[in-house]
């Protein structure tokens, strides 16, 4: 059995998830916050909702630190939190929908997003669910050993299912453009 020591704000692990050294939280924070927040947005397409998707994970991630038992690396722990995370909260808004703003309240898009980000982010959202959790997870250069362990597919499928999302965002890509 695994032991883990967890001191305050930290797990012992390295980055690869194997035993041996003491990170915090707050470094877990540092190297992990733009890659759930960018799976986040995979899922929703909307950047208010995904910042507060992300934090809703790190705090899930805080509540959970103690019970790391160090079976997978941090990482893949981390992204299946967020994308339980992200599913949760799609299912809530879908059970409880929600009134519009009136557009002169609307808030103006951030202009630090590239339009052809807010594209793909747009073209991910609109993949199916498990399609969605891939190419974000792909996106992140998780490695695909990592994604077939995080899905529950095998290597293989999750080979063939990244080439096959590529194929369809480029195919949109190039519509767009034309």
């Amino acid at each position: 059995m695994l032991y883990l020591s967890f001191f305050l704000t930290g797990v012992a692990f390295l980055k690869d998830g194997h035993l041996t050294s003491e990170m915090t939280f707050d470094e877990i924070y540092k190297n992990y916050w733009d890659k759930v927040f960018r799976i986040s947005m995979g899922y929703v397409n909307d950047h208010d909702w995904a910042k507060d998707i992300a934090q809703d994970t790190f705090v899930a991630i805080w509540n959970q630190l103690p019970k790391f038992r160090g079976e997978a690396a941090v990482g893949t722990w981390i992204f299946r939190i967020a994308t339980n995370n992200c599913l949760r909260q799609i299912e809530l808004k879908n059970r409880m929908p929600r009134a519009e703003f009136p557009e002169d309240m609307k808030e103006a898009i951030d202009t630090n997003i590239e339009l052809k980000v807010q594209f793909l982010y747009q073209c991910i959202a609109e993949l199916p669910e498990i399609d969605r959790l891939i190419i974000s997870l792909e996106l992140e250069n998780i490695k695909q050993a990592e994604i077939a362990k995080i899905i529950g597919l095998n290597e293989t499928n999750i080979r063939v299912k990244i080439h096959r999302i590529k194929e369809r965002l480029s195919k949109k890509f190039k519509n767009h453009e034309h």
